[in-house]
């Protein structure tokens, strides 16, 4: 193995484990609820995509407002994210893995909601470190009590 192989390998393994790092630290955050600007800038680009089960948003803003709506329904969470399979090709990447989440509802009932998916993320290299640019779940399981969406979030939030 030359030089340029060698630091190709370890691009490739930096780029891996920052990857890794970011996606561990965003499904943590959920469990901690702090959704602001700085929450948003640390792991999304500005014109960040975003499909969850409660609807899809475009942009940062709207992606933190939603967020913080939607995690309202929950008094207490823990969100686990695993089998990550990660494609690097030069700026850009994809991860793809499953994510099983658990709620308890803020209704104060203390029933129980858990959900089972697939992730796919789409990240791109910026000044300040990989960040999300694009990411989907797709539920496929869900067990317990599910929280009441209101009407109205038919539509994103005004950011």
């Amino acid at each position: 193995m030359d030089i340029e192989q060698m630091r190709r390998q370890l691009q490739t393994l930096t780029d891996r484990a920052e990857i890794t790092d970011l996606m561990d630290r965003y499904l943590r955050s959920f469990d901690e609820g702090v959704f602001d600007e700085e929450w948003a800038r640390a792991f999304h680009t500005e014109d960040v995509t975003a499909e969850m089960p409660v609807g899809t948003v475009h942009g940062r803003d709207a992606l933190t407002a939603h967020i913080r709506r939607a995690m309202a329904l929950f008094d207490r969470t823990v969100h686990f994210g695993t089998n990550a399979a990660i494609e690097i090709d030069g700026d850009r990447a994809t991860a793809r893995g499953a994510q099983l989440s658990t709620h308890v509802l803020a209704d104060g009932s203390e029933e129980f909601f858990a959900s089972g998916g697939h992730t796919e993320t789409t990240l791109v290299r910026t000044a300040d470190g990989w960040r999300i640019a694009a990411t989907a779940l797709r539920v496929v399981w869900t067990r317990g009590t599910r929280p009441q969406i209101p009407a109205e979030w038919t539509a994103p939030p005004a950011a």
